[in-house]
Order: C-alpha cells, then structure tokens, then sequence
C-alpha cells in the first residue's frame, strides 16, 4: 500500500510539474507583447528596373538589388555620399546566395552608380533615405 501511495505522489509530482513547465510557455492571451517590434521586409529592387528611379528606403531598414542569378557577386557601387548609404556587395557563401544590397546610415539623399565587371551593366539611381517609421 505505501509504494502504490509513494508512486501516485510521485505521478502527481511529475504531472505538477510539467503542467507548471508548460503555463510557463503560453503565451499569455491575445494582446501582443510589449517588447515584440513590427519588423518591415526589406525593399526589394529589380536591378533591370531601377536604372534612374528613385528608391526610398526607411532608416530601419535595407535595399535588395535582384534580379542577377548569374553575376551578383559582380556588382560595385559608387555611393555620392557614403554617410548616407553603404553598399553590401553579394556574396556565395557555399551554402546560400546573397544579393547585393544598400544600408542606409543617415537620413538624406544621395546618388548611386553600381557597375557591374563581368557583364558590363550599369544602372544609376537615388537613394532616399527617410525617417524610420
């Protein structure tokens, strides 16, 4: 009688306990956490579309270049004025492609030329860099 006593006790220890494991993993109810931040995706530009637009972009976020499956690790950029933007050229890391890309630094304008060595394009366009929303 006394192990069949110590065996339910411990059952309702263990059932306790991972009850209280996973109250501990909810979440809480509907209203959304206060520390969750809205994360915007970035924006995505075309590289045969962007030659003499202007692409806006948010402080918080970043410029894709697409569209080069072929030659993405070619491109350079010319940045007018680098305290505005800097350019993140694309990469093969072996195991995931990375197009190349521009992060804002500052709130401004500035023009870009990228250039591309190995098939010899090259588009020009404007940054703009606006406050992040």
């Amino acid at each position: 009688m006394f192990r069949r006593a110590r065996a339910a006790a411990v059952f309702a220890a263990v059932g306790l306990g991972v009850g209280l494991a996973l109250t501990g993993c909810s979440s809480g109810g509907d209203e959304p956490s206060d520390t969750s931040e809205n994360v915007l995706p970035p924006v995505m530009v075309q590289l045969d579309e962007v030659d003499g637009t202007t692409v806006e972009v948010p402080l918080d976020n970043v410029i894709v270049l697409q569209g080069d499956d072929e030659t993405f690790t070619a491109w350079e950029a010319d940045i007018a004025d680098p305290s505005i933007a800097e350019f993140t050229p694309g990469k093969d890391d072996g195991s995931a492609t990375f197009d190349p890309g521009i992060t804002p630094r500052k709130v401004g304008s500035t023009e870009v030329t990228l250039d591309n060595s190995e098939s010899g394009d090259t588009v020009s366009f404007t940054v703009e860099v606006i406050e992040a929303g």
